[in-house]
């Protein structure tokens, strides 16, 4: 199957939405459900003006949705697939590290001294 390269750009904007530490705090503080950006700041500890500016970004491309209430803007995960990308990745960072500390573990038996 072959991709056009307009289609693999708009998968590589959405990967760059996914690549920014700040909006990945504000998707895992919205895994819980709905939340104001009052209540993103305080799970996240990040600034309204930052929080607001990813919101952005993130609403964009269609990974959160809007909705108002009262006075109030409630932002949403908008398809909960980002989760299963987020954890296929996290898995294989996992074992990726793993195997890291399995050859620095080897390295250090050269560095133990013979008794």
């Amino acid at each position: 199957m072959q991709l056009s390269p307009e289609t693999l750009q708009l998968v590589a904007d959405f990967f760059k939405v996914l690549s920014e530490s700040s909006r990945l705090q504000i998707m895992c503080a919205l895994k819980a459900g709905p939340k104001n950006v009052s209540e993103i700041i305080e799970a996240t500890g990040l600034g309204q003006a930052n929080v607001s500016k990813h919101l952005k970004i993130l609403a964009q491309a269609g990974v959160v949705t809007r909705q108002q209430q009262g006075v109030c803007v409630y932002y949403q995960i908008a398809n909960a697939f980002v989760f299963d990308l987020c954890e296929l990745v996290c898995n294989s960072l996992s074992v990726q590290v793993q195997r890291q500390s399995e050859k620095i573990a080897g390295l250090e038996a050269f560095r133990q001294p013979s008794v």
